[in-house]
């Protein structure tokens, strides 16, 4: 098997695999008869889809864009604590624990008191939720990489008289980046996850979440998977940008890649 053909056939296989899907879930509702109270049909689904993708865009927009935020933000005070925490032993001592504090902290008790906090009409609480789930992903990953340099590869740079600076943009960061790009891919699905979840707890109308416990509530369930529909995409779209990023980044500081 070729590579051209080993490419495609990864790219065809989980389309069929989901078509396949999608036809023994229309098998069961349309034939077996299974309620729409439990299964919503996916034809049903594609019909409220279309009738509501004005309002499914813009709940999406929103959720992206605290998603976004969240992922970024979350990244950039990872890998600075990340950093220092490679740098400096003292800062590693203090970050273990509060990194594993942050770990499991249940986004369903935290969302309500941070929406709280800011206010009804402020998505800030929805977005730092999402920048705590990037947070420990990213965090872990980073620093697990800039651990990885040799000590050989260190000295190899001071014998040649490099400066700190140097050292890390030539050797460090290189060894770390395969960690840090991980660490972002994780993150980006989760946090689309917790932005989605953080807003079935109160704060501004309009993302997605907030529109499948309303869609839900009123028995409106075609409607309310439309909703989770958009929200797989989104986390979809996510988890496939990041990947794109690490291919790219990853292909450009390899031996033979472009610089």
């Amino acid at each position: 098997m070729t590579t051209a053909t080993a490419e495609r056939l990864r790219i065809i296989a989980p389309i069929v695999v989901g078509l396949v899907f999608l036809g023994v879930w229309q098998l069961l509702v349309g034939v077996v008869g299974v309620s729409d109270y439990l299964l919503p049909s996916p034809a049903a689904i594609a019909e409220e889809f279309v009738a509501f993708a004005p309002a499914i865009a813009d709940a999406t927009l929103v959720t992206g864009t605290n998603a976004l935020i969240g992922l970024v933000v979350g990244t950039i005070l990872a890998v600075v604590l990340a950093a220092l925490a490679a740098r400096w032993q003292a800062v590693d001592g203090m970050s273990a624990p509060i990194v594993a504090a942050l770990a499991v902290v249940p986004i369903v008790a935290l969302a309500p008191v941070l929406n709280s906090m800011f206010g009804a009409d402020s998505q800030f609480g929805r977005q730092a939720i999402a920048a705590l789930a990037s947070f420990v992903p990213v965090f872990v990953n980073t620093l697990r990489g800039l651990r990885q340099t040799r000590p050989v590869h260190r000295d190899l740079m001071r014998s040649y008289a490099a400066s700190s600076a140097q050292a890390f943009r030539v050797v460090t960061l290189p060894t770390a980046a395969p960690f840090l790009l991980t660490g972002i891919r994780i993150a980006s699905s989760l946090a689309v996850i917790s932005a989605l979840v953080a807003e079935y707890f109160g704060g501004p109308r309009g993302g997605l979440g907030s529109f499948i416990s309303t869609s839900a509530a009123t028995s409106a369930y075609a409607r309310a998977w439309a909703y989770v529909a958009a929200a797989i995409a989104l986390g979809l779209l996510f988890f496939l940008a990041t990947a794109a990023l690490e291919r790219l980044v990853l292909r450009r500081i390899s031996p033979g890649g472009a610089r």
